[in-house]
């Protein structure tokens, strides 16, 4: 019994207090089809409190990562690249 108290306790600690040191995954929020026809992950995460997931091309200016292939468009509608990785 009191080993499923201290189980149920640390996985609350890990789900609740330390969510953003959580590795994003690309497609984590999805996909989209871009003008290529490819199939690449939505916008997603927080650069401000979780390291760049891999294959992130672009930070947008409300702190998504972004994996966009080209440089048109990218970031349009969260405010624009804030910087190119």
């Amino acid at each position: 019994m009191r080993f499923r108290a201290s189980f149920a306790i640390a996985a609350i600690l890990l789900i609740v207090v330390f969510p953003a040191y959580a590795q994003q995954a690309p497609g984590d929020c999805g996909y989209y089809t871009n003008s290529d026809g490819n199939r690449v992950p939505r916008p997603c995460g927080d650069a401000r409190s979780q390291p760049p997931p891999p294959g992130a091309t672009a930070i947008c200016r409300d702190g998504s990562y972004s994996y966009s292939q080209h440089r048109s468009g990218t970031c349009s509608g969260r405010g624009g690249v804030a910087s190119w990785r």
